[in-house]
């Protein structure tokens, strides 16, 4: 990918996709393409923010660590996934750090193009707005769903968004995990001994086949309708 790809890439991420072609050419004359090899820290918690990112390959994990070592993965964010926004809008340090999971790219989004796009186009401002109420949307969903469905559901709901994601109309899709199973039980709010269990009772089901991270599923509608 090179600069010019840049403005394509940025009309398929979902808190642009209400913008005109104009107001993304504008952010993308200001936008930044970043390596960010595997395990290397793109910012720290406590960091000032300086603009926002969007994922174009890899994976950008964000995450907090507590005083004993231990690690609480909120979000893995994978290709056209922006993050950061909120922070900068805010004014406010990252409140959790970001490290690449594999060797990634990312587009770093400075906060003054867009703060002068906000204070001269209103049409912009109502569009940045959609964007983010869809983001919120997304992360009420995912509360609601660590706080109130079993271990089981939270896995399933994760295969089926998956499976939504890559744009698989296939009944019997393959998931390939993009993540290693201790970071998506921690993102899921489970145990990794617990997310195994899971995945052992959806193949015990005929619901699915393990192989490592390779996952086929036998029947989306089946999988949907699994009521344990």
């Amino acid at each position: 990918m090179n600069q010019r790809d840049v403005p394509l890439l940025l009309s398929r991420v979902p808190l642009f996709q209400e913008l005109a072609a104009d107001q993304i050419a504008a952010i993308a004359s200001d936008a930044r393409l970043l390596q960010v090899p595997k395990a290397e820290i793109l910012f720290h918690k406590g960091d000032d923010s300086h603009g926002f990112f969007v994922v174009v390959s890899g994976q950008i994990k964000l995450a907090v660590a507590s005083s004993h070592g231990q690690e609480k993965v909120i979000d893995v964010i994978g290709p056209r996934q922006s993050f950061g926004e909120a922070v900068m809008f805010l004014g406010r340090p990252y409140p959790v750090f970001a490290q690449a999971m594999s060797d990634t790219l990312v587009l770093k989004i400075g906060k003054q193009t867009v703060f002068n796009l906000l204070a001269a186009d209103a049409s912009f401002a109502r569009a940045m707005l959609a964007g983010l109420s869809l983001r919120l949307h997304s992360l009420v969903g995912d509360v609601e769903s660590y706080s109130l469905r079993s271990g089981v559901q939270r896995v399933i709901g994760y295969l089926l968004q998956q499976c939504a994601d890559q744009g698989s109309a296939e009944d019997e899709p393959s998931v390939t995990l993009p993540i290693f199973k201790q970071v998506l039980a921690s993102r899921l709010n489970l145990t990794p001994e617990s997310l195994s269990r899971e995945l052992h009772e959806l193949e015990s089901a005929n619901l699915i086949t393990v192989h490592g991270r390779q996952i086929t599923i036998h029947g989306l509608q089946r999988l949907r309708d699994y009521d344990p």
